[in-house]
């Protein structure tokens, strides 16, 4: 009883105090996940808690079903457009990414350790894959304000690549172990690639159409829906592990299935399974962290940090650059995505199958591997923000903050009721009407319920209470924001003056003193852009024309909304490492 109560005492207070030293992650700009697996070092035999722990196999099955939830929870929150803006170059990121990266590491490896082919490729394998829960954190907590374009790459690919990697590896784990030979190597991984991809996507898509059915069928106390939706998912996995295919796969899949089908309680499911990532983060870093003995890194820390830089500066960027050829990056967003490379958790998982396994030098895999992990998330996670911002990816805000609560409606209603603290400067304190369709319920002020007659004019301090449709929100946020300056650099990213997207293209040219060509006589701004960019624009997007500079300020589903102009391209010209006209 004693040891049972003081290994709780432990693993809370551990999983406590990471929750509490992400304070210091967010004051001096640390990767989060970094501070989880510091205290987890420190816990460990070589640091101040001297706990002792070895169990490779659990620590492996623990992190399994927390990788399998975290990728459930990543597909969740995966937009179909995101999907739609992005799908192809992720996938092939995800894909044929993996398997180059794997190549070229395990050809450095090969020579920096004195390997077999195939060990070195195992070990290629192992660190090959981006780790969601790194730049899903990175993307949308930590205050990174993206390309849309890019921002989608990343997010789909950090989730789809994991179980390539996770492939790769017990292929190739399996194939040492079974010492077949390399002339049956190809077709085995061949058939064992349609297989687990095959089974992992077809149960992806019925394990999430049933998600959807028992969420909206089953009358359940509002407490179990969460349950019993995180319960189908592990089941899932399970399911199709045990059938052969990549449960890993399947759990994203079945994640972005449900996650963008019509749900009973979305919102409270999204919180519920926020929370329960964040535990499975902490706890699979916390666990990884003990798991380790960072006595026995000196052996091969040269080797290993040589190959976490040829991964991080060559291998990754080459892959990338190879992958993403065919799709049209500017090279500005093809060196953000290879910077944007952080290895995490899924690498160090993996690198326990060789001790599973019973490899003679399997501690040499989990070293490596932890090493890399610790040079990637030092480098990269540490420098994504001033890389985004060097290159001229990072999109300035047009609108200041937002205090709005959103309030769940019973029976999947299509209609939200969204509550908007009003703040001092904010348009609608300015005398900025508010639409017929957005007439506000009730306002609540000084403690006092009013309805919208009674209370009058919007007052600064108001708690607005508004029942609208979701693809409204946008233009409410506008209304109820707070104040903000456009900076000179914002000016320079969004241009000079504002444009009418139906504006004249020959009126334009005639006003400001050039021919425009022939073939545009007649045509819009809008016109034009979507005519460059074939059809697919998002904010940010510059094209040259004449001696201006046509920049898209706000885009939605490849609908302009509103254009800039720059007078002085030049000046108004893509900050970054590299310069090119078209994107930024």
């Amino acid at each position: 009883m004693d040891l049972m109560s003081l290994a709780i005492l432990v693993g809370a207070g551990l999983i406590a105090i990471s929750v509490l030293t992400s304070l210091i992650s967010f004051r001096v700009g640390a990767p989060l996940l970094l501070v989880f697996l510091g205290v987890g070092l420190l816990a460990g035999e070589d640091g101040i808690g001297g706990i002792d722990f070895d169990n490779a196999g659990l620590a492996y099955f623990v992190g399994s079903i927390a990788l399998a939830i975290i990728l459930f929870d990543s597909g969740f929150e995966t937009r179909w457009q995101t999907v739609k803006a992005a799908a192809w170059p992720s996938l092939t990121l995800a894909t044929v990414g993996v398997v180059l990266t794997t190549g070229l590491v395990g050809g450095v490896a090969h020579f920096a350790f004195g390997m077999p082919p195939l060990e070195s490729l195992l070990i290629g394998a192992i660190v090959s894959s981006t780790d969601a829960a790194a730049v899903f954190f990175l993307l949308r907590v930590g205050g990174i304000n993206i390309r849309e374009r890019v921002r989608s790459v990343l997010e789909i690919e950090s989730g789809s690549n994991d179980p390539m990697a996770i492939f790769l590896t017990i292929t190739l784990v399996e194939l040492i172990v079974g010492g077949v030979s390399a002339d049956g190597m190809s077709w085995d991984l061949a058939r064992s690639f349609v297989l687990q991809m095959g089974v992992g996507v077809l149960g992806g898509l019925a394990g999430g159409w049933l998600i959807v059915q028992a969420v909206n069928r089953i009358d359940l106390e509002q407490g179990l829906y969460p349950i019993i939706v995180v319960s189908l998912a592990l089941c899932l996995f399970g399911g199709v592990s045990m059938l052969g295919g990549s449960g890993f796969l399947a759990v994203y899949v079945a994640g972005m299935f449900a996650g963008n089908s019509r749900l009973n309680g979305a919102r409270s499911l999204r919180r519920f399974q926020s929370g329960l990532t964040w535990l499975c983060q902490i706890t699979m870093f916390l666990m990884l962290g003990l798991l380790a003995t960072p006595s026995e890194f000196l052996d091969i820390a040269p080797q290993a940090i040589a190959l976490a830089l040829f991964l991080t500066l060559v291998g990754r960027p080459l892959a990338i650059w190879l992958c993403l050829m065919p799709f049209g990056f500017t090279r500005s967003e093809t060196a953000f995505i290879a910077w944007v490379g952080l290895r995490g958790a899924v690498s160090i998982l993996l690198a326990i199958l060789p001790l599973i396994a019973g490899f003679p030098d399997g501690q040499i895999f989990f070293n490596t591997a932890f090493i890399i992990v610790l040079v990637s998330l030092l480098v990269q996670g540490w420098t994504i923000k001033p890389m985004a911002r060097r290159l001229g990816l990072i999109v300035p805000p047009r609108i200041g903050p937002v205090d709005r609560v959103e309030l769940e409606l019973p029976g999947g209603a299509s209609h939200e009721l969204v509550a908007y603290r009003t703040v001092a400067g904010s348009p609608v304190t300015l005398g900025e009407r508010i639409p017929r369709w957005a007439r506000p319920s009730l306002i609540v002020r000084n403690g006092q319920s009013m309805r919208l007659h009674k209370a009058g004019r919007v007052e600064t301090g108001d708690l607005v209470l508004i029942f609208t449709s979701p693809d409204r929100l946008p233009l409410l946020d506008r209304l109820f924001a707070s104040p903000t300056e456009l900076k000179v650099k914002d000016r320079e990213f969004y241009g000079d003056f504002t444009l009418a997207p139906d504006a004249a293209i020959g009126k334009l040219a005639e006003t400001y003193g050039f021919a425009p060509p022939p073939q545009d006589a007649g045509l819009t701004v809008c016109d034009v852009l979507k005519r460059e960019f074939k059809g697919r624009v998002e904010t940010g997007d510059r094209l040259a024309y004449g001696p201006l500079e046509l920049i898209v300020r706000a885009a939605a589903d490849d609908k302009i909304d509103e254009i800039g102009l720059a007078l002085e391209p030049s000046r108004s010209g893509r900050p970054g490492l590299f310069r090119r006209s078209g994107r930024a």
